[in-house]
């Protein structure tokens, strides 16, 4: 969620250094991530993928359409979601 980067101070060295970061906000940005995921997904070579949501309700939208994206591109990946309190902590790995 392009939030999380603000509540938790860490975010970057945590989540973005030496990867590749996908940014959005399922409540603001009227789009079908899962659909883009999957795409990407197919055309690339991802190693795992991680989700850091806020723990609002909005950001379950993150959730869902990185599982539907692994769904419809037919790679079975590691994947893990990040659940980031409004506080700033980590609730859940």
């Amino acid at each position: 969620a392009d939030c999380a980067a603000y509540a938790y101070g860490d975010f970057h060295n945590r989540f973005m250094d030496g990867k590749i970061t996908l940014i959005g906000c399922p409540k603001l940005d009227h789009v079908d991530y899962g659909e883009k995921l999957a795409e990407i997904l197919r055309q690339n070579r991802i190693a795992s993928i991680t989700v850091a949501r806020m723990e609002v309700p909005c950001c379950g939208g993150l959730e869902h359409a990185a599982r539907e994206a692994l769904r419809t591109s037919g790679k079975f990946l590691p994947w893990q979601v990040v659940t980031i309190s409004i506080d700033g902590k980590i609730l859940d790995r």
